[in-house]
């Protein structure tokens, strides 16, 4: 019986041995799996520890699906919904280019290469007169400072001119919260930077709730950057489209993180106003607050834009505004994008459930 007895926990010891040897690792970890390391996670994931929803580390996406590649281009331009980041320039672990050690939040972990190589299509920069030049930058007092300036608008502008010629299929929004009082200092940033080739033109946004530009025009024409400012003069004064002329938009911050609550941000009109063609829906804290993100940018962001559907008279937002975006507790901010874009692609749940040049309401099985 002494030797049975021995033999069992030798058993159990092979069993654990053969359970950890065959668990995922080395890029097999699937969505959702446990993981140590990027590197054990499929492509398209990263392992990520979630405290607030999951013990230990797990794979979760990292990447968005491109609606126009999935299913197809052909739609207006308001037909489709955008992965937008939040403050996208207030990176975590830029180097201080002022020479001044930075005092301010930041809202993003990934450069915006980074966020724009991952599927991101929407950008909120913070434009401000800093230096004798245009600086992205938060503000204290209204003004940039050395301790709250991140770097020269140039430098990321630069970066998006580099993505828009490496990938000339794509669309790429800008959404400015613009201090600069320099005449003409954006203009010439943006021409400095190469971008105005891009530009998509004011005069051909619609004014009255009309359908946009077919995304596959707007390809075929290399107009592929639509800028928006929140100075209305400067529609006139340099031909960049002011915001609140075309979209309507929620109450930032903690304002638009209420359950069941989807008011106006004050500049906007009303979010029902069907005179504005495009809908944005942020969802982000007043203070952001990295180990609170990955629960905030699942299950919640979705009630949330559930709520703004209706509250935008059965509208889905086309841009999804958030910090860290790639932070969540499986596929976050990625899942929320392409739920929105499979209601508005083809009236599916998910845009994997559109058939490849579907009509709205052309699911597959998998919907």
């Amino acid at each position: 019986m002494r030797s049975h007895q021995n033999i069992s926990p030798l058993l159990l010891i092979f069993s654990l041995l053969f359970v950890v040897a065959t668990s995922c690792s080395n890029g097999t970890c699937k969505l959702d799996d446990k993981c140590s390391a990027d590197a054990d996670c499929e492509p398209g994931l990263y392992c990520l520890a979630c405290n607030l929803s999951f013990q230990g580390h797990r794979c979760v996406r990292s990447t968005g699906t491109d609606p126009f590649n999935l299913v197809n281009n052909t739609l207006p331009f308001n037909k489709y919904s955008f992965l937008t980041t939040h403050n996208a320039f207030a990176i975590e672990g830029e180097p201080s280019h002022t020479g001044i050690p930075r005092v301010t939040p930041t809202n993003q972990e990934d450069t915006v290469t980074q966020q724009l190589n991952n599927g991101v299509r929407g950008l909120m920069l913070d434009t401000y007169d800093f230096d004798g030049d245009i600086w992205l930058c938060h503000s204290f007092g209204g003004n940039c400072h050395d301790y709250t300036a991140f770097e020269p608008a140039i430098d990321t502008l630069k970066e998006i001119e580099a993505f828009l010629s490496a990938n000339p299929s794509e669309i790429v929004t800008l959404i400015l919260e613009d201090y600069v009082e320099t005449p003409n200092g954006l203009t010439k940033v943006f021409t400095d930077a190469g971008l105005k080739k891009y530009w998509f033109p004011v005069s051909k946004m619609p004014k009255g709730g009309q359908d946009w530009p077919l995304v596959s025009d707007m390809v075929a024409n290399n107009q592929r950057l639509i800028v928006f400012t929140s100075i209305k003069s400067k529609e006139q004064s340099e031909e960049i489209a002011y915001q609140w002329n075309y979209m309507v938009e929620n109450q930032y911050g903690d304002g638009g993180m209420k359950k069941g609550s989807c008011p106006n941000r004050a500049e906007s009109s009303p979010m029902d106003d069907k005179s504005k063609s495009l809908v944005l829906v942020n969802y982000f804290r007043s203070v952001p607050l990295k180990p609170l993100a990955c629960a905030q940018n699942s299950g919640d962001l979705l009630d949330m834009l559930k709520t703004c559907h209706d509250a935008a008279a059965n509208r889905w937002a086309n841009f999804i505004a958030v910090d860290y975006y790639k932070r969540s507790d499986g596929g976050g901010a990625f899942l929320a994008t392409d739920t929105l874009n499979g209601q508005l692609l083809c009236q599916c749940g998910d845009i994997h459930s559109c058939a490849k040049g579907s009509p709205p309401g052309g699911c597959t099985s998998r919907s």
